[in-house]
Order: C-alpha cells, then structure tokens, then sequence
C-alpha cells in the first residue's frame, strides 16, 4: 500500500504515466482485435464475405451497449478508486470494487435474455437485409450467450489498472486476444462453422480473460480485493460510481444510437455496399480512438490519485503530457487515413466493389479525425477528477447533440446524400472537440483550487 502512494505521488510524472500509458494502450490496441481479426476472416470467406461481413457489422450496437453497461461501472469505479486510495481510505476502494462486481453481474443476467430475445427484431431494425440477416443472427446470439464474460473483462479490468498493476491488466487483453487469434482460423474454415466460429472464438477467449480478471482480484498480488463480505451494494458506495460512469455509458451506448444511424441512412441511400464500406471505415476508426482511450486510460490513476493528494502541479503536468500524446497519435493517424485509405480497406475485404466504395467513403468520414486526440483527453480528464456532470454534457454534445441530427439532415441538404451522411461525423468532430477543449481550460483550474473533498 505504501509502495503504491510513493509510485503515485512521486518522481518523474512523464516515466509514470508511460509505465501505465504504454501497457494500456496495448490492452486496447490487442483487445480491439478480438473483433477484427473476426471481420478480417470473415470479409475473407469465398463467395459470402461481403455479405457475411456487413451482417456482422451490423451487430455492432448491441456489441456498443454490452460495453455501454461495462463500463458504466468500470469507468465510474476506477476514478472513484484511485481517488480513496489517494485519500488513504482503503476500505471504501475495497468496498467499489465489490460492489461494482455484484452490479455487473446483474447487468450480464438482464442484457444477455434481452438481447437474446430481441436479436432478429433488432437486427432488422439496424438495416439487415434478406442476405446479411443470417449472418448477424448466427454471429450475435453465440457472442450474446457468452456476454458476462465481456461484462467482467471490460468492466473489472479497469479495476486493476487503477492500482497501478498496468501490466496485468494488459496481459488479460493478450491472453484472450491470441487465443481469439488462434481459433478463429481453426473454428471458421477448419471446422467450416463460418460466423458461428468467429464468434465461439471470441466468447472463449473472453471467459479465459474473465478468470483471469477474478483470479488476481481475488489473490495475493493485488492491493485491493475483491471481498465477499463488500459485495452487497450500498447506496453511498455503488450510486457515486454510476454517476462519474454516466458520461461514458452514454458515450458509448449513444456510439450504439449512432451505428444505427449510420446503418439505416446508408441502407437507405446506399444499400448494402454502403453498410459494408461503413463496417470497415467503424473498424478502422477504433484503430484511432481505443488507443488514446489507452492513453487516458493510463493517465487516470495518476491523475486521480494527486487530485485525491491535493498535489494540483503533478494533476497539471499529467494532464498536459496526455494531451500532447493524444493530439500528436490523432493527427498521425489523420495522414495515414488521407494517404492509404484502399489499402486499409484491402485488409478487411477482398470485395473490389466494396474497397473502391470504402476508399471513396473513408477519406470524408475521416477527415475530421484530428480533432479526436482533443476531445477525448480532455473528456476523460474531467472523468479523472471526479466531474461527472461536465463529462456527461460533453459525451453528449458529439453524439446526440451534434452528430446524430447531422446524419439525418446533411443528406436532405447536399445534392448526394450519401455524401451528407458521412461528412456529418467530421463537421461533429471538429465542433465537439473545440467546444470540449475550451471548456476543460476554463475550469481546470477551478476544480483543482476546490480539491477532492468537493468532488
């Protein structure tokens, strides 16, 4: 325990951040593999992997909200974490992760017979076709009878990333990964089990992650555990949680709101090509977002912990080190996707209709994506200090307020409306991380003169 104060609250912050920034970003680099080494064998399927393709993509708001519901308590509960170890109060840190466990389980119960019911009605109401139907049937009821083990792993893991055990954290993602990695060829084309296979993998993969996850929690390495006699929620422990986690709940569930925008505007004005091109352009742009979510992901605990310490020039360093690095990887990542978006598409599908479509499409919804590095450091940076009221307007502005209009109106506005609909993702972009950035800057200060007590 002392161990982990003078890691936190001392010494070079750069060095730090980097110890926890770096195995974190490879956690989420590794883990957002698990759904595209899927889409890669699959879009590579002889004679149906267009077809297959797109109705798996069209899985992807159910996929959105069981990660929704993840991290509405994996995001909220690892600030909150940090923050009582900072204060020294070991025992309320104990107590969130508990109860936090005991929520996620009655999460995966709920999610797991609604979405299992409500599978083809909701899929036809994503956009699926007489053709991609079967497809996204046969791949979304697998993945959904294993989702408590993506509950766990995604909302627990956060848990011990939180104390400052990166590493761990990391390996639960590449264990999981690699398995998901070897099986997927083995399932798909050994076994001829197609999308059924891609997603048994996946399911398996993610239940060794989950053990993972509960064996450490519950072992002698950790610093908190996981205890038994915490796991009955108590208001005052699991309410505070939820609050700080809204803001990325609704980030992510309105990320589930948003495919579906996207799916039926382009089915609509598109077709099925459309759809396709926009499963690959979503799988390319995670490439962009899950790794500066690392980024944040690993400078939360440092951030947290000073701020419960009262130490406001190390939370001020932090947080300027992780602005830079987000702003310098989305900008990168900009002039990658301006300069070679064909062959990005190219890895997912060997379609030529589809990669022409895409690289076509992929260059517009793209071209806002700088501004990404911006507005998520300092999104999660609120997060980080315990401001779950400003970081829940700001997940809003992007998504609901801005971007989701724009997919319906820009494509009554401008001549092609296939057109409109992509380019409504950069305008959003640019617009939400501009409003985000002034206003992080604005009351930075003033949060950190109030302090912990307030939050």
């Amino acid at each position: 325990m002392a161990q982990a104060k003078q890691d936190m609250g001392t010494g070079s912050i750069k060095k730090l951040m980097l110890q926890l920034m770096i195995p974190a970003v490879v956690a989420q680099v590794v883990n957002l593999l698990y759904n595209i080494v899927d889409r890669i064998y699959i879009g590579h399927i002889a004679g149906i992997g267009a077809a297959a393709l797109t109705g798996v993509g069209l899985f992807t708001p159910i996929l959105m909200l069981l990660n929704a519901f993840a991290m509405l308590v994996g995001a909220g509960g690892a600030p909150r974490t940090a923050i009582a170890l900072g204060q020294g109060d070991r025992q309320r840190a104990e107590k969130i992760i508990s109860n936090s466990f005991t929520v996620l389980m009655f999460f995966a119960v709920v999610l797991t017979i609604g979405f299992y019911a409500g599978a083809p009605v909701l899929l036809r109401l994503f956009g699926a076709s007489d053709v991609t139907l079967p497809y996204a049937l046969s791949y979304s009821r697998i993945y959904i009878a294993g989702s408590v083990f993506v509950l766990v792993v995604l909302g627990m893991n956060p848990f011990i990333t939180t104390q400052g055990f990166a590493k761990t954290s990391m390996l639960t993602t590449v264990i999981g990964a690699v398995i998901n990695i070897i099986l997927d060829p083995i399932l798909i084309f050994g076994f001829g089990l197609g999308v059924r296979g891609a997603a048994i993998a996946t399911v398996l993969s993610q239940a060794v992650g989950a053990a993972w996850i509960i064996r450490f929690l519950t072992g002698k390495k950790t610093i908190l555990r996981l205890r038994r006699d915490y796991l009955r929620p108590e208001r005052n422990v699991i309410l505070p949680v939820m609050a700080l986690g809204i803001s990325t709940f609704v980030m992510l569930s309105t990320e589930s709101l948003l495919s579906i925008s996207f799916s039926s505007s382009l089915a609509r004005y598109g077709g099925d090509v459309a759809v396709g091109a926009m499963t690959v352009i979503t799988s390319a742009s995670q490439l962009c977002t899950l790794p500066i979510q690392g980024i944040c992901q690993g400078g939360q605990p440092v951030m947290s912990f000073n701020f419960g310490a009262g130490k406001k020039a190390r939370v001020k360093e932090a947080f300027r080190f992780q602005l830079t690095l987000c702003g310098a990887y989305t900008c990168l990542f900009w002039l990658l996707m301006m300069l070679f978006p064909g062959a990005v598409a190219g890895i997912f599908t060997s379609d030529t209709a589809l990669i022409q479509y895409t690289t076509w499409a992929m260059r517009i919804y793209m071209a806002g994506i700088f501004a990404m590095g911006f507005q998520i450091a300092c999104q999660q940076s609120f997060m980080a200090l315990g401001q779950a009221k400003v970081s829940l307007l700001l997940a809003c502005l992007r998504k609901i307020i801005l971007l989701i209009p724009l997919i319906f109106i820009l494509p009554h506005v401008l001549p092609d409306a296939v057109f409109g609909v992509f380019l409504a993702e950069p305008v959003s972009d640019i617009l939400a991380a501009t409003i985000t950035t002034i206003t992080f800057f604005a009351r930075f200060d003033k949060i950190l003169d109030r302090g912990a007590a307030k939050v």
